[in-house]
């Protein structure tokens, strides 16, 4: 039988029971490069969208409009961490929620996030009140090709369909350097050194090929298969998740650290044909920011992680500018639950080391690395990412400029539902924490 395929976002929830929302007074950080800011602004959500976005006097709030004042404050699309872990490690970080790596062979490129995502892990909460709306969630690095990831919005649930990004598509997260030599390695298995990555990865790529044409062969002759005389080839979820890869319906997301192997990665998508969408970690991309820039490369990295493990030795704080100022697309992402509830402080480290050394970068360019850049990223930048009229109501309030090491979310629509609210903060969203 052909393969039948459930449409991403299939089990999402309506976003039309979300009020009707008037946001004014406030200073928008739109995320925008038309209009990065504007001093005195307004916004209506309707319908779980943004309705419109303006600058000046606010219009009369219609009846059983809720009406938010403002003045003095910022408002911002919602946060996009690009690598997170939250419910595939949840927390309290022990043995039993444990579910990010399978780390039994190289190559699980057909296990997928979604599967091990526990809706009830406490961070999640804690990431909303930090101002986060949507998340990528991975597999770990052990693998050289570690599954697939699941991009999810941050609403209260109680199992991971309900919350899928509606259309957006999954992740392929491979993995070079340290890690996966050292998970093999240690055990006297391949691969142990780099070049053996690089040989196990070349050997997947080329089955994933030879599946992708089988399957077309198959296709061309018998359609949908109602009228087949032949059976289909046998299917494969690991040679489906990476031929889902060279067609681009999967993004590639690839843990890197080194300027070296990120160049190898790239030589790696030319040869087999795919194309990759965002270096993760990569604290050596501000050496082949010009490459980066030319492939059309994101770099979803941190602020100030240094030497940790040899790989970040060459780590710098100026990284995210300098790749800002030679127009790469640079992303702060967190690969953590802590860091994932101050994304916004770690932007403005980035941003101060950045301006501190005299790399030419701003306020603007900074916020995109937490909204715009992030949104394409994961392929849903047509959706979210900035404060603009048809776009989803990802929306964060903050009583002072996010920046500020002293602001605090005021309000955090998700989908123009209220999600956080400061000034009424409800229970723990977990179970796991009620009673405790």
């Amino acid at each position: 039988m052909p393969v039948v395929e459930v449409p991403p976002g299939a089990f999402t929830r309506d976003r039309s029971e979300a009020p009707a929302v008037l946001i004014r007074n406030a200073t928008l950080l739109t995320g925008s490069l038309n209009r990065p800011r504007i001093e005195k602004g307004w916004l209506r959500l309707r319908d779980g969208m943004i309705a419109e976005v303006a600058e000046g006097e606010a219009p009369t709030p219609e009846a059983g409009e809720v009406v938010i004042e403002a003045a003095g404050q910022f408002v911002t699309p919602g946060l996009i961490d690009t690598h997170s872990h939250l419910g595939v490690y949840a927390q309290p970080g022990i043995a039993a929620h444990s579910d990010g790596n399978e780390a039994t062979h190289p190559v699980t490129a057909h296990v997928q996030a979604g599967d091990s995502f526990w809706p009830q892990d406490p961070a999640i909460h804690r990431a909303v009140v930090g101002g986060v709306t949507t998340i990528q969630v991975l597999p770990g690095s052990a693998n050289l090709m570690g599954g697939r990831s699941i991009v999810l919005k941050l609403h209260p649930s109680r199992e991971v369909e309900a919350m899928r990004f509606p259309g957006a598509p999954d992740g392929l997260k491979m993995a070079c350097g340290e890690n996966p030599k050292r998970v093999y390695g240690e055990r006297k298995s391949a691969p142990s050194t780099r070049m053996g990555s690089l040989a196990a990865m070349r050997e997947r790529w080329i089955a994933a090929r030879r599946y992708r044409h089988k399957w077309a062969v198959w296709k061309q002759k018998f359609g949908d298969g109602a009228q087949a005389t032949e059976a289909p080839p046998e299917r494969d979820l690991g040679l489906e998740t990476l031929a889902a890869a060279l067609d681009g319906k999967v993004l590639v997301h690839v843990h890197c650290y080194r300027a070296d192997e990120m160049l190898l990665q790239l030589r790696l998508a030319a040869e087999f044909g795919y194309q990759v969408r965002s270096f993760h970690h990569a604290v050596e991309a501000y050496k082949i920011r010009d490459v980066l820039k030319e492939q059309g490369v994101s770099v979803s990295t941190w602020a100030d992680w240094y030497g940790f493990k040899v790989e970040a030795e060459d780590a710098i704080e100026q990284n995210l500018a300098l790749l800002a100022e030679a127009g790469v697309q640079g992303i702060l992402h967190t690969d953590s639950p802590i860091g994932i509830q101050r994304m916004n402080q770690e932007a403005a480290k980035a941003l101060f080391a950045g301006q501190h050394a005299g790399v030419q970068v701003n306020e603007a360019e900074a916020i995109r690395w937490l909204t715009a850049h992030p949104a394409w990223a994961l392929g849903i930048e047509a959706r979210t990412g900035t404060l603009e009229a048809g776009k989803m109501a990802d929306v964060v309030v903050w009583d002072k400029h996010p920046f500020s090491v002293y602001a605090r979310t005021r309000k955090v629509f998700i989908d123009g539902r209220l999600r956080h609210d400061a000034d009424a903060p409800g229970p723990a969203w977990s179970d796991f924490e009620v009673g405790r």
